[in-house]
């Protein structure tokens, strides 16, 4: 078995074909690129092959990009050089579509070449657009659902096949900048207009064959090999390019804060290589590729984002055993922004959903939210009045708890009230079918209470979804004291269905992604009682790859509800519970009204259309400024620490069952620092026997709230890792 293979036709146009045996989508391999090396050396020497289209095995794909493990046998190859070793295989990498591009052509005149395109049927990201961007004309199959891209940038690394100086060549640095730092994915018709791709047609593979049959020498040199070629919108030492690179410098720093190490690299090598002839340039490129992949945060951001977040995706805390539990018919209880969302997205799936409200008002105001999203998706055409029917189509909004009786999964929605909830419990436990599973949306109320007001507890569980459910890729599932395999397999079934991804935590108050959110916001308010500025302790935040700052967040999410929290817990935990100065800020701010954005006043001052005008001064009138501000690395740990604890204390808790939810979790649930992998992953990086001593020494200076816990403790004087001790590979040996 190959993942590629030729035939050459009667017109003597080699047809390679890239299909990677076992995989739904191609994945480049080491194998991979020895089987197309000596392929290309076949039709370049083979004079009776005229020239070669590349095309997929796959139906509607052409590659999804590159084998990790091919990095890590890049790794290995070296021995006690890695580096070396990255930068060897990168290299080769390189020759490879070199070869390609130049396809034989003389050195000097370039002129003798064999034409080579691409015909993509559909999706072609990473090394899926790498690769024909090295080809002499790319054709793409005329299929809405495919994506066009280089989404690296995503996971940590950057482009490193030389899709980033291709690309930068081809389209000038700043039109290539949403592709290359943003990792864009685009439908085939924005890729040609954007002028990644060259033509959009029915039939890429006839199309591209045409083409080579007819293509001249002038078709097949890239405009970087011609002479005179001159960089789109200027090099970095022309009076247009220079600006170019200050705004694309800007830019990035602007939406990175300069957290996330790949960018910068990614920008780096753009900009060196722009000043150097291509090869230079495709060096350049590689050095910097091997420098991020030798970068810890690399390693933990595919991880994180790649590795384990597909592993889940795919069921790798499902339980065994269990039959398919695939959702056709949902209930939502509650229609408000919770239960309206939730709607959508099921829809969307193509899931039959009937939505309860105590007033067929409210029910139909819930529905309306779905037909409101469609209409947007309409205006920007990114959908259609058929496919608005066909979603409002599967919504019945009603008042009529009967219309549940063919539901096989209930999500409650309803007001944060645990008698509330109970009351619905009951209510709909009496109409639906004996088997269907009943779970409760609910953010902060534990379930295992919330379950005894059920008659089946083993068939009880949470769904915890984000808010705006439609944005969130996050969905927290809550396992009860009694909640069984089933319930577990359904809910876990049903997101997949819904394309999100899911992390199975066992019950605990605030279950795992807001107890360790509230610390972080909670801190934050500290600080500020301690006479900190709100814009150093929010930007301190934001320096760490953090979306938003603690302060900005409390005013997002609403003061109020923070009060709110803290007295429903100070209820729950009576003496026990650890009052703080941020308490006192937060009472006080929602004693005069000022509730955060809801209300146009909260930390921030706001306009009258809602836009932020600057911190409040006021808070300084009771908390004033201290003179000599904190020290960054301190704000900076006590933001990081307080919320790395917690994800810790649920570990050993036995909250989390799998370090693998905790950080896609963490990252995925409230945007914890991205480039870190996540709170495990991060504590790997800087090692635990530093966070150990580092949790002592904010103990010492901050309270108790820093204690090391004892599993961190344990592990530091072991010198262990998280993912070594608790880690899928380590839970396998």
């Amino acid at each position: 078995m190959t993942d590629f293979t030729m035939k050459t036709d009667a017109d003597g146009v080699a047809i390679i074909t890239w299909d990677v045996p076992g995989k739904s989508m191609n994945v480049m391999s080491i194998e991979g690129l020895s089987e197309l090396d000596s392929i290309i050396d076949t039709v370049l020497t083979d004079d009776a092959i005229k020239g070669a289209v590349i095309t997929s095995g796959k139906d509607g794909s052409f590659a999804g990009g590159m084998d990790l493990n091919l990095l890590a046998k890049m790794r290995e190859d070296a021995g006690d050089d890695p580096a070396q070793g990255l930068f060897d295989g990168t290299m080769k990498m390189h020759a490879l579509l070199r070869k390609i591009e130049r396809a034989g052509m003389d050195a000097k005149t370039n002129k003798g070449g064999k034409p080579i395109a691409s015909a993509l049927p559909g999706t072609a990201a990473g090394i899926g657009l790498e690769l024909p961007l090295a080809t002499h004309r790319i054709f793409v199959a005329d299929n809405p659902k495919a994506r066009i891209g280089l989404p690296e940038i995503m996971v940590g690394i950057f482009p490193g096949a030389g899709g980033t100086t291709r690309l930068a060549r081809k389209l000038g640095a700043m039109a290539a900048s949403p592709f290359l730092l943003e990792g864009k994915m685009v439908a085939p018709a924005a890729a040609k207009s954007a002028g990644l791709i060259d033509e959009v047609v029915a039939d890429p593979v006839a199309a591209a064959k045409e083409w080579v049959l007819n293509a001249k020498d002038a078709d097949i040199l890239k405009p970087w090999d011609a002479k005179g070629y001159k960089m789109p919108g200027g090099a970095p030492y022309h009076p247009a390019g220079f600006m170019t690179f200050v705004g694309a410098n800007a830019m990035v720093n602007g939406k990175t804060q300069g957290a996330f190490p790949a960018a910068k690299a990614l920008l780096s090598a753009v900009y060196e290589g722009s000043l150097v002839p291509f090869d230079t340039a495709l060096k350049i490129e590689a050095r910097w590729f091997t420098n991020i992949l030798l970068n810890p945060s690399s390693s933990a951001m595919i991880r994180s984002l790649f590795l384990n977040k597909e592993a889940l995706e795919k069921g790798a805390v499902r339980p065994e055993g269990v039959a398919d539990q695939r959702v056709k018919k949902l209930g939502v209880l509650g229609a408000g922004m919770m239960g309206a969302g939730i709607t959508l997205v099921s829809v969307q799936a193509g899931i039959e959903v009937v939505l309860i409200d105590q007033t067929q008002e409210a029910a139909d105001k819930g529905k309306a939210y779905s037909a409101s999203f469609f209409d947007k998706g309409i205006a920007r055409k990114k959908s259609t009045e058929e496919k608005k029917a066909a979603a409002l189509d599967l919504i019945t909004a009603t008042t009529d708890l009967d219309a549940l009786k063919g539901c096989d999964l209930i999500i409650e929605a309803v007001f944060e009230d645990p008698a509330v909830k109970a009351e619905m419990t009951k209510k709909v436990e009496a109409v639906i079918p004996e088997d269907c599973i009943f779970a409760s949306n609910t953010s902060t109320l534990p379930i295992t209470e919330l379950a005894k007001a059920s008659s089946r507890a083993d068939q009880f569980i949470g769904i915890h979804f984000f808010s705006p459910v439609e944005k969130m890729a996050l969905v927290e599932i809550i396992k009860g004291a009694e909640t069984g395999d089933r319930a577990v397999a359904k809910s876990l079934d049903y997101v997949r269905q819904i394309r999100k991804t899911p992390i199975v935590v066992n019950d605990a108050r605030f279950f795992y992604a807001n107890r360790c959110i509230i610390p972080y916001a909670n801190e934050g308010a500290r600080m500020i009682t301690e006479g900190a500025a709100p814009q150093l302790v929010d930007h301190a935040a934001q320096l760490l790859g953090f979306p938003v700052g603690p302060v900005q967040l409390t005013d997002e999410t609403s003061i109020d509800l923070g009060a709110k929290i803290a007295r429903a817990t100070k209820a729950a935990m009576g003496n026990a519970y650890p009052a703080s100065q941020a308490d006192d800020l937060i009472f006080w701010m929602e004693d005069l009204g000022r509730l955060g954005r809801k209300a146009n006043a909260g930390f921030f001052d706001y306009d009258e259309k809602g836009k932020r005008q600057g911190y409040w001064k006021g808070m300084h009138d009771k908390f004033p400024l201290a003179e000599e501000q904190p020290d960054l690395r301190d704000v900076q740990d006590r933001l990081m620490f307080v919320q790395v604890l917690e994800a810790v204390r649920a570990l050993e808790e036995g909250v989390l069952e799998d370090i693998r939810e905790g950080d896609v979790g963490a990252i995925l649930g409230w945007g914890f620092a991205p480039w870190s992998g996540g709170p495990f992953s991060w504590l790997d990086i800087i090692g635990t026997p530093y966070a150990a001593e580092r949790c002592d020494q904010l103990e010492a200076q901050f309270g108790e709230r820093f204690k090391c816990p004892d599993l961190l403790r344990e592990m530091a004087e072991k010198n262990q890792t998280f993912y070594g001790r608790f880690g899928p590979d380590a839970k396998a040996a």
